[in-house]
């Protein structure tokens, strides 16, 4: 039996997202990432990767990256979440999604998709609405960046 079903996402409203079918311990495999494997100068010279559309690359080494938008990749369709219950894992060229703690039957799975904080970060709005939500899709270490800017801006706003 999967470990996860697919419905509508309570995250991105239009559209879908991975549930647990099933209470997942903390350390689950759940499933693998999959797509083409493509070299560095393929992502570069394709159209495809630029911020106006998703985006479902992964790098992994200093010469490959993985294309996950393809059809038979389930796991793209999981969401970013700042509170996230799952992480990507991998080794060698292999990409898998595992649960970060105990998930509850019924519970969307989301990872952090681990956005650098840089010029773009505002391109990239989140909508998970979780407690620790800084308004942008920024990796973990990152926040406090946006955090201590919206607090700074709260300040003189006043």
């Amino acid at each position: 039996m999967k470990l996860y079903r697919i419905k509508k996402s309570n995250i991105d409203r239009r559209g879908r997202g991975l549930y647990a079918a099933k209470n997942i311990k903390a350390g689950t495999r759940i499933i693998d990432y999959v797509g083409k494997i493509i070299t560095k100068k393929q992502t570069e010279n394709s159209d495809k990767f630029d911020n106006s559309k998703p985006i479902y690359l992964f790098n992994l080494n200093s010469r490959y990256d993985l294309d996950g938008d393809v059809s038979w990749n389930t796991a793209r369709l999981i969401n970013h979440s700042c509170s996230n219950n799952c992480e990507y894992e991998g080794k060698g060229l292999k990409l898998w999604i595992s649960s970060i703690k105990e998930i509850k039957k019924g519970e969307e799975l989301t990872c952090d998709y681990g956005f650098g904080y840089d010029s773009d970060y505002k391109q990239f709005p989140c909508k998970c609405k979780s407690k620790n939500c800084c308004g942008y899709i920024v990796r973990t270490e990152s926040r406090w960046r946006i955090n201590k800017k919206f607090k700074k801006n709260l300040r003189i706003s006043r």
